[in-house]
């Protein structure tokens, strides 16, 4: 019995969320007097490798060339459940993203194991097994039983501690030959992006609602969302009238997203919004209505002005 955790990658890097997810899978292991196999696909570095050690892997299997270029879910759904195989795992973690959310369901079916998805804390028992997780919008929780001899779990994000634990595991390269007929996406273009922080990987997120009044009124939310480097966000009726791009539309219809701080100005808090972000580790309302559903989400408020509280907020964050 083990406990396999799926570690993505960007560029050969793995982001904060990773270690995240290793801490999760090194926690869950304890209660079944478990070990922790972490899965990397992709080249990366020994060095960057030996990093999800620090936050309690066992043991690291690479997997470099046998995966396509471009992500195809049902290529990696393979790979990762020919992984679990080979090493027993009964328990399998991977990050509640679009990349989890992708291979999950293939996983699932290979397996034959149940999935609790968007998971949010430890296991609530092991016996039977059982997960814990938010429903309704973020309103309540859920216990979900997973009946399944091998379990699938995607874990939310920003929803546990990264939990150092010295370590020095061995680094073992694997070869998963992947049939062809899996792949059936085809990459045509790479465009990187530059000169923005990505909305879903921010750890803060300043974010703008129709109470900022106007498009032209947006200079004041920018200074300061460069000051804390944070990226921006917006509510929906902001991208639907086109005054910010609909990328950056935060809410239960666009990004689902969990920054440590999130800065909701002149944003009145509707519960498709709040379901979008309510993973927040802190949330800062900044409304003129005081009576606003937003301040009851928000653990710190500001009633005022905007375009009076954000230059003082900016001027304060510049002189520290």
């Amino acid at each position: 019995m083990s406990v396999l955790v799926y570690t993505e990658n960007q560029g050969g890097r793995f982001r904060k969320h990773i270690f995240e997810l290793v801490s999760y899978a090194s926690e869950t292991a304890k209660m079944l007097n478990s070990t922790v196999t972490a899965l990397s696909t992709g080249k990366v570095d020994e060095s960057e490798l030996m990093k999800l050690g620090n936050y309690g892997a066992n043991r690291i299997i690479s997997v470099e060339n046998s995966l396509p270029s471009g992500f195809d879910n049902r290529a990696y759904s393979y790979v990762v459940s020919e992984v679990a195989r080979k090493t027993g795992a009964t328990v399998i973690i991977l990050s509640d993203n679009h990349s989890g959310k992708a291979i999950a369901p293939g996983l699932s079916v290979r397996l034959k194991a149940a999935v609790g998805s968007g998971v949010s804390r430890l296991p609530v028992s092991t016996e039977p097994f059982v997960v814990c997780k938010r429903v309704f919008s973020g309103n309540a929780f859920a216990h979900v039983v997973l009946k399944t001899p091998v379990r699938i779990i995607t874990l939310a994000r920003n929803s546990f501690s990264c939990i150092e634990s010295a370590g020095n595991p061995a680094v073992e390269r694997m070869e998963i030959p992947v049939d062809g007929t899996l792949v059936r996406t085809t990459v045509r273009e790479v465009i990187p992006q530059s000169g923005r922080i990505q909305l879903t990987d921010a750890d803060i997120v300043v974010s703008g609602g129709r109470g900022m009044k106007a498009p032209g009124n947006w200079a004041p939310l920018l200074e300061l969302a460069e000051g804390l480097g944070a990226a921006t966000a917006c509510s929906r009726p902001v991208s639907d009238e086109g005054w910010r791009p609909h990328e950056e539309h935060a809410g239960q219809t666009g990004r689902i997203i969990a920054p440590n701080l999130y800065i909701a100005v002149g944003i009145s808090g509707a519960t498709q919004h709040l379901a979008g972000v309510s993973s927040s580790k802190y949330i800062v309302a900044i409304n003129t209505d005081r009576d606003a559903p937003i301040f009851e989400a928000a653990q710190y408020g500001i009633v005022g002005d905007a375009m009076k509280v954000l230059p003082k907020l900016t001027e304060a964050i510049k002189k520290r």
